[in-house]
């Protein structure tokens, strides 16, 4: 990580002794409090409660404050969300020496900066678990540096919950490149909230009006122009093609984004006031779709040729057209699927969901 991160300059990590790599979990730590790191902590709870043993949480953090959970959890994240703002980046947030081989660190955040640090806790044999898509979904460096990392350290990466919500998806993939199988194309709904917005937009309201719907129900990010713009897209794209086996760089993916320059210029403040900009473009999109008999879906779409994300009028019999709500659907064309796509489908939005994800990835790790 260069010097404008503001941290301290990394040590060599020493290779793990046999002994080191084979260490039983033993504490996980938790770093992100806000909307998935609260369903994290709750679905924690439960399934603590069913009797399913779990790793302790010995610590959790967000930008504002690092607390540890000797007291409980529920404790410790009301006095992290309750802790004053910070100007600076939260310094010692890592507590990068306490983490040690056989310990689950658990990114409930969206931060280039934690990102940042997946590899070298993998190079130490603490695995990672993690909702955050710019692992696998950024730079190409970071993401082969996390697969180097994993090598010879017992440290796991467990990232189903960044694409289709813990959908069977990423490990489909995976192990259909791991039984020889070729992928020519893969394409899908991605975006859970996109999802939802083309399946509620009908024409009957404007398209401002569905995103306000989907922001106050949690679909959406906080600032919805991170979906409206392909960017989520495009990253749950590049982890798609990174599992298949083809090594894109960001700039490679083609994005149509749907906001308008006013709109994408604007400070997220004034982003709000501005959303009826959407709305004239989308409503002549809908209605060249509905003339052609065509549904409107956001897809993104890798094969051998090209890597693309953006709005499409899809013959409403399409494999992307099935399922409603905020379903993520996608298609796999290999070799052994060359006719008819292996397809997979679900729910691809919520927190809920999500948590769900990251635990059944910290069970799976424990549980080795």
């Amino acid at each position: 990580m260069s010097a404008a991160s503001g941290l301290a300059p990394r040590r060599a990590i020493a290779p793990r002794t046999a002994l080191e790599r084979s260490a039983p979990v033993r504490r996980m730590a938790l770093l992100g409090t806000g909307t998935v790191g609260a369903a994290f902590v709750d679905r924690y709870q439960r399934l603590q409660a069913r009797g399913l043993e779990l790793p302790r949480v010995a610590w959790l953090a967000n930008s504002r404050s690092v607390q540890g959970c000797g007291e409980g959890l529920l404790p410790a994240i009301e006095r992290a969300n309750a802790a004053p703002r910070r100007t600076l980046a939260l310094q010692g947030w890592a507590e990068a020496e306490a983490l040690q081989a056989g310990d689950i660190l658990v990114d409930a955040t969206a931060s280039e900066l934690v990102a940042d640090w997946h590899p070298e806790w993998l190079a130490r044999g603490v695995s990672v678990v993690t909702a955050n898509k710019l692992g696998h979904g950024s730079l190409l460096a970071r993401s082969q540096a996390i697969a180097d990392a994993q090598r010879g350290t017992g440290g796991r990466y467990g990232d189903s919950a960044t694409v289709g919500a813990g959908l069977p998806l990423l490990g489909s993939l995976r192990a259909l490149v791991a039984g020889g199988d070729r992928i020519h194309a893969v394409e899908g709904v991605l975006s859970g909230s996109l999802a939802w917005l083309f399946d509620r937009f009908d024409g009957t309201r404007p398209f401002s009006a569905c995103v306000r719907e989907a922001m106050a129900a949690g679909y959406t990010e906080p600032d919805p122009r991170i979906d409206l713009s392909g960017e989520d897209v495009r990253r749950k794209l590049l982890i798609l093609a990174r599992a298949a086996g083809l090594p894109l760089e960001p700039a490679q993916v083609q994005v149509e984004s749907l906001l308008p320059p006013a709109l994408a210029a604007a400070s997220q403040e004034a982003s709000a006031g501005l959303l009826e900009l959407l709305d004239a473009p989308l409503a002549a999109r809908l209605r060249e779709a509905q003339a052609a008999g065509a549904r409107l879906r956001f897809v993104g779409r890798f094969d051998g040729e090209a890597a693309t994300v953006g709005l499409r009028a899809l013959p409403a019999d399409h494999p992307l057209c099935g399922g409603g709500g905020t379903d993520n659907r996608v298609a796999v064309v290999s070799d052994r699927y060359p006719v008819q796509p292996l397809v997979v489908q679900g729910p691809g939005a919520g927190a809920e969901v999500t948590a769900a994800a990251l635990l059944d990835d910290v069970l799976r790790i424990s549980a080795a």
